[in-house]
C-alpha cells in the first residue's frame, strides 16, 4: 500500500467581485504576480486581526518561503489560527504538519484530530490520509475496514490514489471480502488518471484472467505504458506476458498503448 508524500493544499485566491479593490484584491493581486514582499505588508495586520483566508496564505508563505524565510513553525501559527476559524484547507494542513514533524513534534493522534476535521467538511486528501493512517494503524488502532470507509469517500470525489489503494484492498481482501472484479473497477478508475501502480496492477489482473476475461493483449498494452518510462518490474512483466503472444499480438499491444497514451489514459480499457 503507497502512501504518496504529504504536501500542503493551497487556496485559490479569486479576484475581486466589487467595483473597486479592496486591500485583500491588493494582496491577492500581488501574490498571484509573485510580489511576495507587498502581499505579506498587506496580509500580515490582517492576519493579526482575525482574517482568516490572509492567516492561511502567511501560513502558505511560511511553508514555502515566499517572501520570508521558511519557517515551519511560523506557518504552523498561522495555519493553526485559520483552522481554529474552520477553514477546511488550513485543518488539513495541520494535520499534515503534525503528521510529518513539520514545526512541531511529530504526533499521529494529533495529525488524526486535525484530519477528522478537515474530512468533516469534505476535504478528499484528508479522507484519503486518515483512511492510511487506518490502514498503517499510526494515530489509531489498525482497522481495514475503517481504512476502506475513509479511501471509499475520497475516490468518490475522485482522488486517483484512493482509488488505487482500494483496487488493492479489494485484491488481496483487506477490510473487504476479496473481489477480483471491484478490484478491477477501482484499478480502471486509477489508471484513467494516470496512476502508474493501478495501470501495471490491471495489467496483472488481464494477465492473470482475474476480474476480467483473460486478455494477454490488455496486460501486455498497460504494462506497456509503465516499461517504456524505465519500470524495471513493468518490464519484467511485459517481458513474461510478450513469452505467450504473437508477434501479431504484441504489435496490436504496441498500438493499443500508444494510443491510450494520445488520449492520456481515457477510453484504454
Amino acid at each position: 500500500m503507497r502512501r504518496i508524500s504529504l504536501t500542503f493544499l493551497t487556496a485559490l485566491l479569486l479576484g475581486a467581485t466589487t467595483a473597486w479593490a479592496t486591500p485583500h484584491d491588493d494582496a491577492d493581486a500581488a501574490y498571484q504576480r509573485k510580489d511576495y514582499a507587498t502581499a505579506l505588508r498587506i496580509f500580515r495586520p490582517m492576519a493579526a486581526q482575525g482574517d482568516v483566508s490572509a492567516q492561511f496564505l502567511l501560513g502558505e508563505m511560511y511553508s514555502e518561503g515566499r517572501g520570508v524565510s521558511q519557517d515551519y513553525a511560523e506557518a504552523l501559527t498561522w495555519f493553526r489560527l485559520a483552522a481554529v476559524q474552520g477553514d477546511a484547507v488550513a485543518q488539513y494542513n495541520v494535520g499534515a504538519m503534525y503528521y510529518d514533524g513539520k514545526g512541531v513534534t511529530q504526533d499521529y493522534a494529533e495529525a488524526v484530530k486535525w484530519y477528522r476535521l478537515a474530512v468533516a467538511q469534505g476535504i478528499a486528501r484528508a479522507q484519503y490520509d486518515l483512511g492510511t493512517m487506518y490502514y498503517e494503524g499510526k494515530g489509531v488502532t489498525q482497522d481495514y475496514a475503517e481504512a476502506v470507509k475513509w479511501f471509499m469517500l475520497a475516490a468518490a470525489q475522485g482522488y486517483a490514489s484512493a482509488q488505487y489503494n482500494l483496487g488493492h484492498m479489494y485484491d488481496d481482501g483487506q477490510g473487504v471480502v476479496q473481489d477480483y472484479a471491484e478490484a478491477v473497477k477501482w484499478y480502471r478508475l486509477a489508471a484513467a488518471q494516470g496512476d502508474a501502480s493501478a495501470q501495471r496492477n490491471l495489467g496483472v489482473m488481464y494477465y492473470n484472467g482475474r476480474g476480467v476475461v483473460q486478455d494477454y493483449v490488455r496486460a501486455h498494452m498497460w504494462l506497456n505504458i509503465e516499461a517504456v518510462k524505465g519500470n524495471a518490474g513493468a518490464v519484467k512483466n511485459r517481458d513474461v506476458v510478450a513469452k505467450k503472444m504473437t508477434t501479431q499480438q504484441i504489435a496490436e499491444a504496441q498500438k493499443l498503448a500508444r494510443e491510450c497514451q494520445a488520449r492520456n489514459f481515457k477510453g484504454c480499457d
